[in-house]
Order: C-alpha cells, then structure tokens, then sequence
C-alpha cells in the first residue's frame, strides 16, 4: 500500500476511535444524570454495541497502520516520540479494556434495576462507574498525549 493510503486510514482510524471513545463516554457519563434507570439500560446497550463496532476494529487498526507507515518511512522505533507514543497506546488501552467489561456489567445491572422495577441505580453500578470514570480518563489523558507526539513529534 502506499503511504498516502495507510497515512489516511490511521488518521481516519485513529479519528473514528477517539471521537467514537469520547462521544460513548459522553453518553455514559450523562445517562444517569437524568435519573432514569431505563434511559441508562438503553444508552448502555448502545455504547458497548458502538465499542464493538467502532472502537474495537479501529484500536486493532491504529498499531498495524502505525508500525506500517513506520516501516514505508524507515523511522526507527527507538524514535523517542514513537516510543512514548507505543508505550501511552499501551496504557491507553489497558485502560479501556476494563472499561469495555465495565460497560458491559453497567448495562447488565441497569437491565437488571429495569426488570426489577428499581427506580434507582444500585450501588453495584456506582461501583463500576466510579472504576469506569477512572480509567476512561487514563485512557483519555493518554490518547490526547499520542495526539500531541504525533502532531509535534517533538523528539
């Protein structure tokens, strides 16, 4: 492939993957603000559906696309801004599989608050939402460092 091609596919894969990791976070972080435990339910459902079919294929895409257009370009990847930009993917991304298995046991415990007929989120989901905040924001942090490596590249 040639290097305009894969330059494009990682920008656009790495484009979908935050947009797609920021605007599921929204959401998630939103839905028990209005206090509706089936509003919750269902916004849940939705996120781990987007996770599977956005995050997921382009998480897998950003290092194939990256180590290849380090290949086409012959950089080395003892490059200090290509070194902290693998190692902040590899925390980005520990981050966000426990926050994938969060999500999943979020909607799973909203669903079950809704056929139980609880109005009220229970202390289980508050549990992972704390934990899920907490990583998600380690996730974030360390995606907007890869953005920043990779725009300034300043090593």
């Amino acid at each position: 492939m040639e290097y305009l091609t894969v330059k494009w596919l990682h920008i656009l894969s790495s484009t979908i993957l935050f947009g797609a990791g920021v605007g599921s976070a929204f959401h998630m972080f939103a839905a028990p603000l209005r206090g509706d435990v089936r509003h919750v339910a269902a916004v849940a459902r939705v996120v781990v559906l987007a996770d599977w079919l956005l995050t997921t294929p382009t998480a897998i895409l950003q290092p194939v696309t990256g180590f290849y257009l380090m290949h086409l370009l012959r950089q080395p990847v003892t490059s200090q801004w290509l070194w902290w930009s693998t190692l902040l993917y590899g925390v980005a991304i520990a981050s966000w599989l426990p926050v994938v298995w969060l999500q999943m046991r979020m909607r799973d415990v909203a669903a079950e608050s809704v056929a139980c007929g609880d109005a009220r989120l229970s202390r289980r989901y508050r549990r992972y939402f704390v934990w899920w905040t907490a990583l998600g924001t380690i996730a974030l942090v360390a995606f907007l460092a890869i953005f920043y490596l990779m725009v300034f590249k300043p090593y």
